[in-house]
Formats: C-alpha cells, structure tokens, sequence
C-alpha cells in the first residue's frame, strides 16, 4: 500500500483525510505543522504528501522548498484555501505535483492523489508488496501465495500488482487498460483484461479477486 501524509493543521480536514484515503486502500499519517511533518518524512517512506500551506511554525511553502531539494524524495500535492494563480503557479514552480484548492470534492483530490502515484517511479529499496497471505517480490517479478512460489507473466505480474496496491477498492477495466497495457479506454480491448484475471485468478486462491459486475475487479485483503 501507498504511504499518504496528510500535513494540516486542521483535525476535521486530517480526520476525514484519513477516513477517506484509508478507505481508498492507503496507509496514512498525519502532520499538524512542518516540523511534525518533515520529522515524520525522514523516519517512515512517505509516497505522497497532502500539503496545507497555512502552517504553524514552518509553513507549506518552507516545506515543499526542503522536500523539493532532495534528490529522492515524496510527490506533494498541494490542498490550500490559496486559490489564486499566482500561488498555484510558484508551488508547481517549486516542485508540487498537483495542487487542488479548497473547497474541495474529496473524489477529485484521491483521484489526483492516484495518477501522482501512478506516475511516480518505484521506491528503489522497495522489494515486497504483502497484502494478507499473498507476497509479491518486485525486484525478482515472483508471487508467493501462502509460503509457495507462483510464476506470473509480465502482464500478469503487472496487473495482480495493480490490484494489490489498491486493495478492497474497485479498479475499472479502463484504468486496468491504461495501467497495464498503455492502452486507452476502448470497450472492445476490455476483454483482455478478463482474460488475464482469468489467469491470474487461477494462480490464487478463490475469492482474492473479486468481479465488480459491468465496473472492473478489486483484490479482497484476507
């Protein structure tokens, strides 16, 4: 799963952040403040950050110039009341991936959230994905199910890893298209995808992967 920090001072904004992502599949932490968030960034592997700007004590905009600086180092989204031009441009100027304004629709920002992610390239120190019983090795492309070794293909390896970082959320055969073939979204390449679930449903136990009927699938934690 993808490690989200949520960075606000705000609790109703970090406790409903939390709520939501949780529920969209991520690990999250929050942050009240710069110091709190840039302390928790160097002890933990944050993937993302959701970052207010309006700060105490070291403000969004300190933090984003300190995490931008690094050679490696998480994607931040931006989420402020600071809705003007001028702000969006100098945050992505100075290395935001995304900024979104608040009000905002949380639909919106986990979808932002998701194509960041997408784009950003694997942890190199990253090896194991686990979600339950089921172990994926990412620098070797094997599965191991319940203690055993499973061979996948390129394409099989792909889309069960997909599904295993979005676990219990339901993924569009569209989204599968993109992910795993670089394909567009066309109603007549979709039966790739169920053809590939196929197999790799028959590599898993039952129930691991579920249909989602005229949507797409989702990978059941257990």
């Amino acid at each position: 799963m993808a490690q989200v920090l949520v960075v606000d001072d705000e609790p109703g904004i970090t406790r409903f952040l939390r709520q939501a992502l949780t529920r969209h599949g991520y690990t999250v932490s929050t942050a009240a403040d710069g110091d709190e968030a840039l302390q928790l960034i160097d002890r933990i592997p944050v993937d993302l950050v959701v970052l207010d700007l309006m700060l105490p004590g070291v403000d969004g905009f300190e933090v984003l110039e300190r995490l931008s600086g690094r050679d490696v180092g998480p994607q931040i989204v931006v989420l402020s009341a600071i809705g003007d031009v001028k702000c969006r441009v100098r945050c992505l100027t100075m290395g935001a991936a995304d900024y979104l304004a608040k009000p905002f629709a949380v639909q919106e920002l986990i979808a932002r959230i998701e194509a960041r992610l997408r784009d950003q390239p694997r942890r190199a120190n990253e090896h194991w994905l686990h979600v339950g019983t089921v172990s994926l090795d990412l620098q070797r492309h094997e599965l191991v199910i319940d203690g055993e070794m499973v061979s996948l293909s390129q394409r099989e390896f792909a889309l069960l890893e997909h599904l295993m970082r979005h676990p219990g959320v339901v993924c569009p055969r569209s989204e599968l298209l993109g992910v795993v073939w670089g394909w567009s979204d066309d109603a007549e390449c979709s039966n790739v995808v169920d053809v590939y679930v196929r197999r790799v449903r028959a590599k898993l136990r039952d129930g691991l992967i579920e249909t989602v009927r005229n949507v797409g699938y989702s990978f059941v934690a257990s």
